[in-house]
């Protein structure tokens, strides 16, 4: 359920780019008090300084940069070989090291984004480059090239990884949902998640598995920025069970050629959590007004009011 760097120029290498490059626009800065709270503008003002020394320490030149809600990230030149690596980074050192503790799991994994390095004092993560690179959300996909990353991420055993339960996921979603459209999700559909969350196998979770979030790469999709968690794996089809679909029948048929693919997978737990989560989706959408068929789908299949 989701919740490109912009071009620019770098500097010397071993070192960051000028503070063009590293400071943290007025619009990212807005994004992540609402995500952080009042600490995140501090965060943002040293953040420059912070690139310079991990530019620094890890012998980057920072030429790029971009991020999502909860992190900026910088497309960095090495310069002991010219690799194209990404660094990044977030106000929240937990959402670092859960994501680190995930990626080091799924370490060798060709289906993952490889770790290189983790700063947890900086809540920092030096990644590999992808290529192509284009997201699954740019172009058409099927349900056989994402059930490999699907069935290589659940595939991981799970001894000795210390993350936190998929039902703090969930919570957290619903909390979310509930900041974006106040009084719109009914109490049961988190309920009903929760349960689902309490039950079923335990896997490595990626829990931010959709099309954006999933790359091109040299031998297949890779997939890219997880909330890890430990719980059932059937959580991270959702996103590909409802992608644009806008009928009951159609989202059975998704599920069928997803679970017919990916070992270990329940058509029916998929289905119920597509039920349990679809508010998360459509509600936000329909409060920002949106009234297409996929999002009209969803808000049916939550039991919420359609148009």
């Amino acid at each position: 359920m989701s919740t490109g760097p912009d071009t620019a120029t770098g500097a010397a290498a071993g070192s960051a780019a000028g503070a063009g490059v590293t400071a943290v626009p007025a619009e990212v800065r807005a994004r992540f008090a609402v995500r952080f709270g009042p600490a995140a503008e501090a965060w943002c003002e040293a953040l420059p300084a912070l690139v310079e020394r991990l530019a620094r320490r890890w012998e980057l030149t920072v030429q790029a940069a971009g991020g999502g809600g909860t992190a900026r990230v910088f497309r960095c030149e090495r310069s002991a070989d010219g690799a194209r690596v990404w660094l990044k980074l977030t106000p929240d050192g937990q959402v670092a090291a859960h994501e680190a503790a995930a990626l080091r799991a799924w370490l060798g994994l060709a289906e993952v984004v490889r770790l290189l390095d983790h700063d947890a004092d900086a809540a920092a993560l030096l990644l590999a480059d992808v290529r192509p690179g284009r997201t699954l959300r740019e172009r058409p996909w099927e349900a056989a090239e994402v059930a490999g990353v699907l069935s290589a991420l659940r595939s991981t055993p799970v001894d000795g990884v210390g993350l936190p339960p998929l039902r703090e996921r969930v919570d957290f979603l619903f909390d979310l949902t509930e900041r974006r459209a106040p009084g719109v999700v009914p109490p049961e559909a988190r309920a009903f998640a929760l349960e689902l969350a309490d039950s079923g196998p335990l896997a490595l979770v990626h829990g931010d598995l959709h099309p954006g979030n999933v790359l091109d790469g040299p031998a297949g999709p890779v997939a890219i920025d997880p909330r890890p968690t430990l719980g059932d794996p059937d959580f991270d089809l959702v996103d590909w069970a409802v992608e644009g679909v806008t009928d009951r029948a159609g989202l059975e048929r998704r599920i069928a050629d997803l679970t017919a693919l990916v070992p270990g997978s329940d058509p029916e737990r998929v289905l119920g959590w597509c039920r349990a989560t679809a508010a998360i989706v459509a509600a936000p959408r329909a409060a920002a007004g949106r009234r297409d068929p996929g999002t009209v789908f969803l808000l049916d299949l939550a039991g919420l009011p359609t148009p």
